[in-house]
């Protein structure tokens, strides 16, 4: 166990450095200078946050990631389908509804639609398609189809919901995506769908264990959509938040230790209690690894409670005050500064690191962890400067959305189908809890230097939208690179055979 720590502290370590190295060197230029108090602090929680990422990524593999598997597997082999639809659909709405992200999202627009009514609704809409992605698996139906059939709905709803006078909320809808698929449901989603298709076989068992992320990824869009038209005329305020560092200090860091522990500690009961009804009437695991699991839940807990207390409190202040400052400047030394800080803020994500781990176990390593991680980079970096020029020029996000999409469903149709599934859940990965906590930030500081508090709704949030969509591409146009390396070796062979000297054949008479 403490060797399996260490490893994970060290892998914390490297993911977090480059970040903390950007910011600290950037905080003694002119162009976003930092006080020496916020280095003091910003270093301080950074290295909260290599002790809650390795936590977190140490819980997961103990608990989270072997829950998952053995539901999955355990409801499968049971041959109890019906047990099983219900299960995925009652465990995606229970982890969605405690989801600490989806409840700072609904008081954002609680002036035009009750917190409860979306929370509920987009909890159900995972619920949902958390079942149509186990009933893709059990029917064997294609990934692609089901994506371009809902992404087509999905902007069929954008148009109409735009033709009513609510483009306010599409980047609010799209964001919506990435938040809910968080740090605990990630982990659990992900070891389901590989614990059902191997139980379940085939010779596309690989292929099918991914998909689920990105399907459960489209039904908050859906529902936030379906929301925004009925609330139509509605008109979003959002509360600036108090970004100081001062608001998370003294007296107030104890309730912000309190109530993130409570909220992460309600996301993680439920899928305890979950899973202990489970294990009484159908899983019956041995002791041993149902205390192995529970200390990961332990470990988990603390960690994810370490990550997100750490950047509240130094990460959202220094995201919004470099935002900010490098907006009154010259804005390309802003759009450059995104690209690369998107390219290392991934390295830090949580759940990257174990999607990364499961991609190349369940592709017996055909697909890299490197590669993997190389290609979310670039993604992110591109899609948080892409956000920034949407910023300075001010058009809608639709312009990034429909081709993007469009480029990530024609790519499906010429690369390995593993690559498309592994593409559309490594969207909703990327965007996790510190793309929220420090480049979002960043933006809402951006737009209000330079189009004011009103502007927020509309061009600094679908930051988090971006950041889920280029991934699609990049990693598929990996794929793309496969095929063709392929295609070219084989064709190599083929010409050497075609050169070969005919007099070294020898023919026998």
């Amino acid at each position: 166990m403490q060797k399996a720590l260490l490893s994970k502290l060290n892998e914390a370590l490297v993911s977090v450095l480059p970040v903390f190295g950007i910011v600290l060197v950037l905080s003694f230029t002119p162009l976003a200078p930092l006080t020496m108090q916020e280095r003091i602090i910003f270093a301080i929680c950074a290295l909260f946050l290599v002790i809650g990422i390795g936590l977190f990524n140490l819980g997961a593999d103990l608990a989270m990631s072997p829950i998952g598997r053995h539901v999955g597997s355990g409801l499968t082999k049971s041959g109890r389908i019906k047990t099983l639809f219900a299960a995925c659909f009652l465990m995606g709405v229970l982890i969605t509804v405690a989801e600490p992200d989806l409840s700072v999202l609904a008081g954002q627009i609680s002036e035009v639609i009750r917190p409860m009514t979306l929370i509920m609704t987009v909890g159900i809409g995972v619920g949902l398609f958390l079942v149509l992605a186990v009933l893709r698996i059990v029917t064997k139906t294609d990934l692609t189809s089901m994506l371009l059939f809902f992404y087509m709905l999905l902007f069929a709803f954008s148009s109409l919901m735009i033709a009513q006078g609510g483009k306010s909320y599409l980047p609010l809808a799209f964001d919506s995506g990435g938040v809910t698929t968080g740090p605990i449901t990630v982990p659990f989603i992900m070891a389901l769908g590989i614990g059902i298709a191997q139980t379940m076989g085939g010779r596309n068992a690989g292929q099918n264990s991914f998909g689920l992320i990105s399907l459960c990824s489209a039904g908050p869009i859906l529902a936030v959509l379906i929301l925004s038209i009925a609330a139509s005329g509605g008109t979003i305020h959002f509360p600036l938040p108090d970004y100081s560092m001062e608001s998370g200090l003294g007296a107030a860091f104890w309730h912000l230790l309190l109530e993130t522990g409570w909220d992460v500690a309600k996301s993680l009961l439920l899928m305890v209690g979950f899973f202990a009804v489970l294990q009484k009437f159908i899983l019956h695991l041995p002791g041993r690894k149902v205390r192995k699991i529970m200390v990961g839940i332990l470990f988990a807990f603390a960690g994810l409670v370490i990550f997100l207390v750490a950047v509240t409190i130094g990460f959202m202040p220094v995201g919004y005050k470099i935002g900010t400052q490098m907006a009154q400047g010259n804005t390309m030394y802003l759009v450059g500064f995104a690209f690369i800080i998107g390219m290392v803020v991934v390295l830090a994500e949580p759940a990257v690191h174990v999607l990364n781990q499961q991609v190349e176990e369940v592709t017996n390593g055909d697909v890299k962890q490197k590669q993997m991680m190389a290609a979310l980079s670039i993604g992110v970096g591109v899609s948080i400067g892409l956000s920034v020029i949407r910023l300075i020029f001010g058009f809608s996000l639709l312009y990034y959305l429909i081709p993007g999409y469009l480029i990530s469903l024609g790519l499906s149709f010429f690369v390995p189908k593993v690559y498309t599934a592994i593409a559309f859940d490594s969207g909703g990965v990327a965007s996790g809890p510190l793309t929220s906590s420090f480049i979002l930030p960043m933006m809402i500081g951006a737009c209000v230097a330079m189009r004011g508090a009103d502007a927020i709704m509309d061009f600094a949030f679908g930051v988090v939208s971006m950041v889920a969509m280029t991934p699609l591409i990049t990693i598929q146009c990996l794929g793309f690179r496969s095929v063709i390396s392929a295609f070219m070796r084989e064709s190599r062979s083929v010409q050497r055979i075609l050169d070969a000297d005919d007099g070294q054949i020898i023919y026998f008479e």
